[in-house]
């Protein structure tokens, strides 16, 4: 079978049981309890059945079991199946943690315990690790030094789980980005002709897209911890497994892939440091609320970060295709600083820190003041 219809086929098989799956999964959460109660914080209204997740999930090992016996001998080496073992054996542990965090509301710290034992079993039971960094300047990859590589890869897999994990605060919004993103790493594995990143992010964007269609506002069932979890560590592991691979690619370029979750993390982080809470206390200052706070409403906010998580998309893919010598290092250090100056005049404006404290526009501010002064005297 053509490799390209293997794809194809799996992408319909893990869209179709999505389908399939997500109702089945709405009565068993209802079944067991696995449920949201409106509170303070929430923006639905009624009771809603979590574990949506469990849908994805099952869609996507489905797929893969279904694709398996059809993949052409030669296409994956066996240091690609050890990386598939990897992604589907910490992938059920996490899936796990997030089923029993969506039933019985497990505390942080335990949370955090069981994504970092799931990092570590790819980690140390399949030796998957990031081995390899592009120095801004420099003109090739260098090697780190071996045990410095794990506790990278591990903080890089818990890191990007939960980063997922903060921006579900909306109907379809985790999944969308989630989406955007695994699409974006469907569209830079082709061009880099990386099979095993090909087909299960192929596999796992037909899984989100199936569920989207329960999920999207008004969604009839949540994704839960069950699935921003397990969409969080599937999207650390293959952006992982797909760069450490190529010798010309920025660590810059995952980064940009996820840029939206990462980025509203980096700020919830912040804000909470400024207010003197906890990292971990849940508040209303994400993204998502402040865009709401702005007026615009649910569907309109949802598809405003799925765009901004599209241009991320976008420019994660001509960094990778383009940005390929020491000099057009250069180039790329200033697309970064030019998006960090964006991302902290957007959060000043929308207030994702702090509503009053705006002190990179205060300054522009007053050096335009100061300039226009200086004009007058001469």
């Amino acid at each position: 079978m053509p490799v390209g219809l293997l794809y194809t086929i799996g992408f319909i098989i893990a869209l179709v049981l999505a389908l399939v799956m997500t109702p089945l999964v709405k009565k068993f959460a209802f079944k067991i309890g696995a449920i949201d109660k409106p509170n303070h914080r929430k923006v639905h209204t009624r009771i809603m059945p979590r574990l949506g997740g469990l849908a994805i999930y099952m869609a996507f090992v489905g797929a893969f079991l279904l694709v398996l016996p059809f993949i052409p001998d030669g296409l994956l080496r066996p240091r690609d199946v050890n990386m598939i073992k990897a992604l589907l054996s910490g992938g059920t542990i996490i899936i796990i943690l997030g089923a029993l965090d969506d039933r019985f509301e497990l505390s942080a710290k335990i949370k955090l315990l069981g994504q970092i034992a799931a990092a570590c079993v790819v980690v140390f039971g399949f030796d998957v690790r990031i081995d390899l960094v592009n120095i801004p300047f420099g003109e090739t990859m260098q090697p780190i030094a071996g045990w410095i590589g794990i506790p990278i890869t591990i903080l890089w897999i818990v890191g990007v789980t939960n980063a997922i994990n903060l921006i579900d605060g909306l109907d379809g919004l985790a999944a969308g980005v989630s989406g955007i993103a695994i699409a974006t790493i469907v569209v830079m594995a082709s061009l880099m002709g990386f099979q095993p990143v090909i087909l299960l992010s192929t596999l796992l964007l037909g899984g989100i897209i199936g569920f989207l269609v329960f999920n999207f506002h008004p969604a009839k069932i949540f994704m839960g911890d069950s699935g921003s979890l397990f969409l969080g560590f599937s999207l650390a592991t293959l952006s992982m497994l797909g760069f450490k691979q190529v010798t010309l690619v920025s660590f810059v370029t995952p980064l940009l892939i996820i840029g939206v979750p990462l980025s509203d993390t980096f700020f919830a982080i912040v804000r909470r440091w400024v207010n003197k809470k906890p990292i971990f206390a849940p508040d209303k200052g994400h993204l998502h609320h402040r865009l709401q706070d702005l007026g615009f409403s649910h569907r309109r906010t949802v598809m405003i970060i799925w765009g901004v998580a599209a241009i991320f998309g976008v420019l994660a893919i001509i960094q990778s295709t383009f940005i390929q010598s020491s000099a057009a290092n250069w180039i790329t250090f200033g697309v970064i600083c030019l998006l960090l100056f964006l991302l902290q005049i957007g959060a000043e404006l929308i207030g994702i820190v702090d509503k009053t404290r705006r002190p990179l526009i205060n300054f522009i501010t007053r050096l335009a003041k100061l300039d226009t002064q200086q004009s007058r005297g001469k």
